[in-house]
């Protein structure tokens, strides 16, 4: 399964450009809004999971960030981020892993997710999961995660996904994380589809 899935992302950003690809944001911005009510400090590790190509990275660098790391499955999006970045893409910690297999080498002050976490339609996927995000996540640290939601699609780059809503998104987290805030975002594609979304921002309490 966890070669299969590299196998495929890999062929995805073969195939198409990041600017293609159905979660293509020009702005992130309700994720940059979530990690700035996060409070944390500009110097504080964090890390994006599934960042992929996404454009949060070059928001972060802008908004003073210094500790950010980068985490997926793909070396492709990864290649295509580095690349967009040029000599700034030396400020970022790439991790070419499946987050179902990653082992941190530091602990982060906040983990943010959007759009890997409903891709696990597996509970043990989901649990490992979960237990690299324990070994992660600093004590008090917060996670911030972007889902598709109730209403939204049932299947994205030709996989199925689990959609969240806050009820469902805490089951899985349980007692050792406390959800502080949910926002709901609209995305519309490249190709001109509307997406919802559910983004929940949680506080590690145990």
């Amino acid at each position: 399964m966890q070669n299969e899935r590299k196998a495929h992302w890999e062929q995805v950003y073969r195939d198409k450009s990041p600017l293609e690809v159905s979660w293509y944001q020009t702005a992130p911005t309700l994720s940059l809004e979530l990690i700035l009510a996060s409070g944390i400090d500009r110097d504080s590790p964090l890390i994006d999971v599934g960042g992929g190509a996404s454009t949060l990275v070059d928001n972060l660098l802008a908004c003073g960030f210094t500790a950010i790391s980068v985490l997926d499955i793909s070396a492709q999006a990864l290649a295509h981020a580095r690349q967009r970045l040029g000599l700034q893409s030396q400020q970022v910690h790439w991790i070419d892993a499946d987050i179902t297999r990653f082992e941190p080498t530091e602990r982060y002050a906040l983990w943010h997710d959007r759009a890997v976490f409903h891709f696990l339609t597996e509970a043990d996927d989901r649990l490992r999961y979960r237990q690299a995000l324990a070994r992660a996540l600093k004590p008090d640290g917060q996670v911030i995660i972007g889902t598709f939601a109730p209403g939204g699609p049932l299947r994205c780059s030709g996989l199925p996904i689990v959609q969240y809503d806050a009820a469902s998104l805490q089951a899985e987290f349980g007692a050792a994380f406390e959800l502080v805030e949910t926002r709901s975002e609209t995305h519309r594609t490249p190709s001109g589809k509307d997406q919802l979304f559910n983004f929940f921002r949680l506080l590690r309490r145990l």
